[in-house]
């Protein structure tokens, strides 16, 4: 009863928020149990074959959903009844996601790591709805938003003629890295640098006390010529 009770995945929320990341996880678990031709139109699936269908779905949707749907004994009718509650949701996440794709810029985050995080949320997004980001977009888009102190960085890119995203942004990390590198060594100070702050105070004492010995007897003096 325990492994009937366990889901393969997060069920189908009342809403539908998660309805594209439902379909796709159901049509892979369903094809992985020899299912798939179950939601197919004009297929030949057998009654048993429908059952066990049925059976998943229903498992992995909100309970309220089983209510409504309770009368539908077949996996196609109950996909397509489905996809017609909730397919408005591929056009809003498209539009959200284009949306977020229109305004990445490679400048606005602190390290090659995060934005390619965001790169890699925004594509998976689109590609679910159906649309797909060419590698020659990716690179265009992080070629045209370097940040103005990075230009001598964007103009070796851009003639190094990367023709894959991949590529890009391992060169673009190991940069990234000897930047940090360098930055670590010149706070550590380069061998032959000034003293520390502690000695270059203690010697400008030193020095502002020799000024005044220096002038007091140079005082005296005056006096006594006088």
């Amino acid at each position: 009863m325990a492994n009937l009770a366990k889901l393969e995945f997060a069920a189908l929320d009342l809403f539908g928020d998660n309805y594209l990341s439902w379909v796709l996880d159901a049509k892979i678990h369903l094809r992985a149990n020899g299912l798939g031709q179950t939601i197919v139109d004009e297929n030949d699936a057998s009654p048993e074959e429908n059952a066990k269908a049925m059976i998943f779905l229903r498992r992995h949707i909100h309970e309220a959903l089983k209510s409504k749907y309770v009368v539908v004994d077949e996996p196609l009718v109950l996909w397509k009844a489905l996809g017609e509650r909730y397919d408005h949701q591929r056009m809003v996440t498209l539009l959200r996601a284009r949306y977020e794709w229109t305004h990445l810029r490679f400048q606005d985050f602190k390290s090659v790591s995060e934005y390619n995080s965001a790169r890699h949320r925004i594509t998976s997004l689109m590609r679910q709805c159906g649309e797909n980001i060419s590698e020659e977009d990716m690179l265009e888009k992080i070629m045209s938003t370097f940040h103005a102190s990075n230009v001598l960085f964007q103009q070796q890119y851009i003639h190094s003629g990367f023709k894959k995203y991949s590529e890009l942004v391992s060169c673009l990390l190991l940069a990234e890295q000897n930047n940090e590198l360098l930055l670590k060594n010149h706070q550590s100070g380069p061998m032959g640098s000034a003293p520390l702050p502690e000695i270059n105070a203690a010697s400008e004492e030193v020095n502002a006390t020799s000024s005044l010995g220096s002038i007091h007897k140079r005082g005296r003096e005056g006096k006594r010529g006088r």
